[in-house]
């Protein structure tokens, strides 16, 4: 291998556990219905991983289910309530408070916190989870979280957390929400969709 200048792949790093505490279970109120008739309608929410030579940097995003935008995210190195918190109220700034709106994530101990709970009750937005271990109660969550890493930061490596962040927010905000084309939105961006929604 050494005379052909090849290296073994790196095996794959494990994700961390989540062994925080459960506050509150929410019913799974979305279930797995994922249309929306208007922007600010169901919005869904979850976190991934990005692997740096500094460690972890975790990524929160709130999408928006009408446009597959998204409208609020947050990196961090720590993956505790604020992390989650910060990319709510990213949303909540950029939108405004919406009537009759639902919230849908997982049981992670992040959005089933005593902190988080409130924080939507405050701004008077419904909370629906999935069910235990069923990814696909959040399905078009985790497409996005697929695009990210196929599009994006599996091909990188990242030195530092601030590159990736970087990195990160220049394919959410310069080139996903713009740019990039979706089957289901009649292959417009999710910003053009909802232009033209506007327009209707």
């Amino acid at each position: 291998m050494r005379s052909n200048a090849l290296r073994a792949r790196p095996r794959r790093r494990g994700k961390p556990k989540d062994d925080g505490e459960r506050s509150v279970i929410a019913d799974n109120i979305l279930n797995r219905d994922f249309q929306a008739e208007r922007p600010n309608q169901k919005w869904l929410a979850d976190f991934t991983y990005v692997w740096t030579a500094e460690g972890w940097l975790y990524v929160a995003v709130v999408l928006d289910l009408f446009s597959r935008r998204v409208v609020g995210w947050s990196m961090k190195a720590e993956r505790d309530a604020s992390l989650v918190m910060d990319a709510l109220m990213m949303a909540v700034w950029r939108r405004g408070k919406a009537d009759a709106l639902l919230h849908h994530s997982d049981q992670g101990s992040q959005y089933t916190s005593e902190q988080f709970q409130r924080l939507l009750a405050d701004n008077g937005i419904t909370c629906s989870m999935s069910r235990a271990g069923n990814v696909w109660d959040n399905s078009a969550m985790e497409s996005f979280f697929s695009s990210l890493k196929t599009e994006r930061a599996a091909r990188k490596v990242y030195r530092t957390r601030d590159e990736a962040r970087a990195d990160v927010f220049d394919y959410i905000e310069r080139f996903y929400n713009p740019r990039r084309r979706h089957s289901k939105l009649g292959y417009l961006s999710p910003k053009e969709f909802e232009a033209r929604a506007m327009l209707a």
